[in-house]
């Protein structure tokens, strides 16, 4: 390109500039081209153009957004700091400290190319998130760059274009759409799916060309009666036939399993009007035209998308075909097609829309950096955020009537974690419309959620198998990575006590520089580490205690060396409540409950898992014996145990309400009950109750056995 038709361009660029920003300012942006064309000076594209032809795209993109004219700058000199060695600060001095940090962020951006290992590209999204956080302009001169280098993809080598390409698809695309930039994000889909799958790609964009001229005549026709209706009833509205991008009817091909035919025989079209009211007015106007489908009617005008996407949808059934309908207003088309861009297009006007549009985006970004501060690595965090930028929303009422947008299959739990985290890991229960719901159960559109916390509840875990959103799953992960710890201490601790009495010591009266010595001894960080890795079962409490008690006299390798030997103060038994948590199990195997005989077996990593004293699968030999921890029961506890009960019987009709109302009779709950047919006159019933000890079981049993029809009752241990 030579350099009249370098200026030319660039001037072209400021006459579209004029359209909305004042002459010092295209001043300014002509400035930072002159000064970024210098910096490339001899560098080319693959292509063969200059390098500056790049950049100057790029703020052609942000130009047609209507953006301000430090993000134009910024678009202009995005590849000065990487590509040429000129500093941050040189850029600080010549064009302010605005637009040097906003070129700082973009190259932060594009040297951490997104590779194909899980890793590198999660920890790329982290500095993204970072970058995101400090001003949002970063990520829209990233998707500009991101967008023109999609364009001009043809002449890099194959592996690199997949590559390009599949980043694309999985993460800029969608943070497009969070951003409710629709135009990007559409193009972008489009331009991937090209590149990863051409013929596919080639082969549907020649069916829709082929479609649509063998359909012009009905497409004319249902546009003619819509445009009829409305001057007919004196309302405004210009009225635009709608396409479909390819990527979208791949995708419904694919994962809707519908037919091409029965995506393409849906006729779009979009009606942009002058204001809301004129909205509802124009959906009365098409429905008294065609019959609307029943269930395909959207208000997102009065209930936005997570994006800021504001329209009404309908979908009409008329002349033998589906019409689908978009209603809305110019300022609503706007944010439609470019979304957090607009902010800049409507920055001289007031919007209230806009300003509700820029906080929903700023909810979204402050979601993610705290989902970041918890995140234990970067692979985890991605795996969070991924399932952020792919929402199927659905909406659902605060009890004082306020709107939460939620991923769909979204339940309680993830709803009392978007409120707020310390409600998501205080939350006992919920109503749903008022009744009492289940915690897992996924929410409906339109519900009222209330959600009922208790001082001092903790997140279970089990909740990690049914919340959708990143938001309520790295916060119980957080959660329960921190109880986890502070009850492996505890334990830890505990069993450290215990091994230290058998020597004759009190851990409180043990010297610091003993402990000190011990834990360097270890390798560790922290007496709290060590504590910890007894609690987990990574190590034994009795070599611990050993060291510590001959750590005084220097002989911490001897202490090593020697075996755990069964005496007395090693055997006094440690107390459990049965409310431990996550570092305290109880064996599946035998069941065991309060007033039975127990002991505790450490499992490494996973802390320790109470068997009864007479499991079979205790392990066998005298060592392994000396190593299990001696346990007895706390005198008050009030928790329920599972307990497996075996009933033979004689069959009669009503025979298992009379066995689950002997149980309801003496306090028990029934977890499971199924029978097994032993012939035509006697059955077996296998139950799983709940009860709190030995005693309330010996109740229960009574109750069983005294119903006439029973012949044997037993308790079940594997």
């Amino acid at each position: 390109m030579s350099a009249e038709a370098t200026a030319e361009t660039v001037e072209g660029l400021a006459e579209e500039l004029s359209t909305y920003l004042d002459t010092s300012r295209i001043n300014q942006v002509r400035r930072a081209y002159y000064y970024a064309e210098q910096a490339h000076e001899g560098q080319m594209r693959r292509s063969g153009d200059h390098y500056i032809t790049h950049p100057l795209a790029v703020a052609r993109i942000l130009a047609e957004l209507k953006l301000d004219h430090q993000s134009l700058m910024a678009a202009m000199l995005h590849d000065v700091i990487e590509d040429t060695g000129i500093p941050k600060d040189a850029l600080a001095d010549q064009f302010g400290e605005d637009v040097a940090e906003l070129v700082d962020g973009v190259s932060k951006l594009t040297q951490i190319e997104f590779r194909s290992r899980a890793e590198a590209q999660a920890e790329n999204f982290q500095k993204m998130t970072l970058a995101m956080a400090r001003d949002i302009r970063v990520i829209l001169v990233k998707l500009a760059d991101r967008l023109h280098n999609m364009r001009t993809l043809g002449p890099m080598p194959y592996e690199k274009r997949l590559r390009i390409a599949t980043e694309t698809l999985d993460i800029y695309a969608p943070i497009a759409n969070r951003l409710g930039m629709h135009s990007i994000f559409t193009e972008l889909e489009d331009l991937g799916f090209s590149s990863l799958y051409p013929m596919r790609s080639r082969y549907i964009s020649q069916a829709v060309s082929k479609l649509r001229g063998s359909h012009q005549q009905i497409i004319e026709e249902i546009r003619s009666r819509l445009e009829d209706k409305l001057e007919e009833r004196g309302l405004p509205g210009r009225i635009i036939g709608r396409e479909k991008h390819l990527n979208s009817i791949y995708n419904k091909m694919k994962f809707k399993q519908k037919s091409f035919h029965e995506i393409m025989d849906v006729y779009a079209f979009r009606i942009i009007t002058d204001t809301e009211d004129d909205c509802y007015r124009i959906l009365g106007a098409v429905h008294s035209l065609y019959k609307p489908l029943p269930g395909r009617f959207k208000d997102y005008i009065a209930m936005p998308k997570a994006n800021g996407y504001q329209s009404l949808h309908t979908t009409l059934f008329g002349m033998h075909v589906n019409i689908e309908i978009q209603i809305r207003t110019e300022e609503m088309e706007h944010i439609a097609n470019n979304g957090i861009a607009a902010h800049w297009m409507y920055k001289n006007e007031s919007s209230d829309t806009l300003t509700v549009h820029q906080k929903r985006v700023d909810r979204w970004v402050q979601g993610l950096m705290e989902m970041r501060e918890r995140a234990d690595d970067s692979l985890e965090f991605i795996e969070h955020v991924k399932v952020d930028l792919f929402p199927d929303e659905i909406y659902v009422f605060t009890p004082k009537g306020k709107i939460m947008e939620l991923p769909r299959g979204a339940t309680p739990i993830d709803f009392a974690y978007a409120i707020h985290t310390d409600i998501g890991n205080a939350c006992v229960a919920c109503r749903i419309n008022r009744n009492l719901g289940s915690l897992s159960q996924p929410l409906q559109s339109g519900q009222t959620v209330e959600v009922i916390t208790a001082p001092g509840a903790r997140p279970n875990p089990a909740w990690l198998s049914f919340v959708v959103t990143g938001k309520a799953r790295s916060s119980i992960r957080h959660v329960l990575k921190h109880q986890k710890r502070t009850e492996s201490i505890e334990l830890g601790k505990t069993l450290l006590k215990k091994s230290l009495n058998g020597f004759g010591f009190k851990l409180s009266l043990i010297a610091d520089e003993q402990v000190a010595a011990v834990v360097r001894h270890n390798q560790v960080q922290s007496f709290d580490d060590l504590l910890s890795e007894i609690g987990l079962g990574n190590r034994m409490a009795y070599l611990v205690a050993r060291q510590l008690a001959m750590s005084g006299e220097g002989v911490l390798e001897e202490a090593d060396q020697d075996q755990p030997q069964a005496d007395a103060g090693s055997r006094a038994p440690v107390t459990i409540r049965g409310t431990e948590g996550l570092v305290v199990r109880f064996a599946s195997c035998c069941k065991p409950i309060p007033g039975d005989p127990v002991v505790g077996v450490m499992d490494s990593g996973k802390g320790m898992v109470i068997h009864s004293d007479t499991c079979s699968r205790l392990p066998e030999g005298d060592e392994a014996r000396a190593r299990l921890t001696h346990l007895k029961w706390a005198k008050d506890i009030t928790d329920e145990f599972s307990v497996e009960l075996r009933v033979e019987l004689e069959r009669q009709r009503g025979v298992i309400a009379e066995v689950a109302n002997a149980v309801a009779m003496a306090d028990g709950n029934i977890e499971r009950i199924s029978v097994e047919e032993q012939n035509a006159r006697l059955g077996i019933v296998s139950l799983v109750i709940h009860v709190n000890g030995r005693r309330h079981l010996a109740r229960v049993m009574r109750r069983i056995k005294n119903i006439r029809a029973v012949t044997n009752i037993s308790r079940v241990r594997h």
